[in-house]
């Protein structure tokens, strides 16, 4: 089993007023941003760089290098950008991050300004959240207020401005491109790629996204260093990691664990399986990851175990399904919100994504046939690879790794309809 950690991203969670900016300045708070604004931005990013912190928006890509990007000179404004646009389904960790902690954020946010030559950071909240989107703005206020922001910060001549952005609530803004139109006041939808953000992002300046639990990651790095934050978690995957734990479970929640552990640990820590009724199929990180199943107990969620096993990380968001589910019913639901949430950019994914709730709406209501599953299969197969961003990539995991581990679910609808069908000419001649 992996080694229990002591909480550092949650480790205020459960402290009295834990949001204020009085309980966080006890408990350490804004004591990293001290120690970055005396060094340079590039010992910063090399900081980073050394810890092996990885993206935790799902993509893991390396943070120190994607800082690394961003140009040396100022010619344009820099900007970072937050992406809280948290809308995959069974992701519920920087929405509680932000309502219990925000000035981890903030910190986070000033000190990775400083390291990219920042001077503006904008924080792009998914608009449904307004319970967060409060709390967030009452802690931007006291951190102005305390001197954390603004101009001149902590006499350093470093000067920043933090707005927070409430999105309008789409799904495709989670992906980074689409959520800087959306900053800039046009439609959410994708860009094409290259420039990267980095190079041309938001009003066509270097711009770096990054997610809400990355950046809120940065202070404890600064205060306690790399090598520190490379003894959790594994060799390639360091650092602790939030995991939101929904479904059949007893203690549904987020659990911050080492990346590495597995679901067999994750359970024990959520009291096991609900009702005790045995476990069927899970997703390791949200539904837009292809689906385990009860033999992928032991396999380390992190970055490598889980691709190694057929999935994704992802947004570490597991979701835990008992037998009382039908597979085909859930990948319903979830190919019914990608189709909801499509853009309509591009066209595997606007009609792709159509016909396959169509198909799957049949199967489920009893009027499916065999022919369907293979139809199924080639929709995807269809999507994958050839939609403009990975939304259209995302929708097809459930279904293909769904029919993968269950076909015979999907099979059992179809003969129920071929045998019901069969049954109706013999019922037409008895009633004759």
């Amino acid at each position: 089993m992996a080694d229990p950690i002591t909480p550092v991203l949650t480790k205020r969670w459960l402290s009295p007023n834990s949001w204020r900016l009085a309980t966080y300045e006890q408990l350490e708070g804004y004591t990293a941003i001290r120690k970055a604004l005396k060094g340079t931005p590039e010992q910063l990013v090399q900081l980073v760089k050394d810890s092996g912190l990885r993206g935790r928006g799902g993509a893991g890509f390396p943070a120190g290098v994607k800082w690394s990007f961003m140009p040396p000179n100022e010619d344009k404004p820099h900007y970072l950008v937050i992406n809280a646009d948290e809308g995959e389904p069974g992701t519920c960790k920087d929405i509680p991050l932000m309502m219990a902690d925000p000035h981890s954020l903030i910190e986070g946010c000033v000190i990775a300004s400083y390291a990219m030559r920042s001077h503006h950071c904008f924080i792009y909240v998914r608009g449904e959240a307004l319970h967060c989107i409060r709390r967030l703005n009452a802690a931007v206020r006291e951190a102005y207020q305390a001197g954390y922001l603004g101009k001149n910060i902590l006499d350093s001549g470093f000067d920043l401005d933090l707005t927070v952005h409430a999105g309008a609530g789409a799904y495709i803004c989670g992906e980074e491109t689409a959520l800087l139109d959306s900053l800039e006041g046009r439609r959410g939808q994708p860009r094409l790629k290259p420039p990267f953000p980095a190079a041309a992002g938001l009003y066509a300046a270097p711009t770096t996204v990054n997610n809400v639990e990355t950046i809120a990651s940065a202070p404890y790095i600064v205060n306690a260093g790399s090598a520190w934050f490379r003894e959790m978690g594994r060799e390639k995957s360091p650092g602790p990691k939030i995991y939101s734990i929904s479904g059949h479970v007893e203690k549904p929640g987020q659990y911050e664990c080492p990346l590495g552990t597995t679901l067999r640990e994750l359970l024990d820590m959520a009291g096991g399986m609900k009702d005790g009724i045995p476990l069927k199929f899970w997703t390791p990180g949200g539904s837009s990851t292809p689906m385990f199943t009860a033999e992928h107990l032991d396999v380390p969620l992190d970055f490598e175990g889980a691709a190694e096993a057929g999935s994704m990380l992802g947004t570490t968001a597991v979701q835990v399904f008992n037998e009382t589910v039908s597979v085909p019913w859930a990948v319903m639901k979830w190919t019914q919100f990608y189709e909801h949430e499509s853009c309509g950019k591009c066209t595997p994914c606007r009609e792709g994504t159509y016909w396959l709730a169509q198909i799957l709406e049949r199967m489920v209501e009893g009027h499916g046939t065999p022919e369907d599953i293979d139809t199924l299969l080639d929709v995807c197969d269809n999507i994958f690879g050839r939609s403009f961003c990975a939304l259209g990539d995302g929708a097809v995991s459930p279904i293909t790794s769904g029919i993968k581990y269950f076909r015979d679910e999907f099979l059992a609808l179809c003969e129920q309809n071929t045998a019901a069908n069969e049954a109706k000419p013999e019922l037409v001649g008895a009633q004759a």
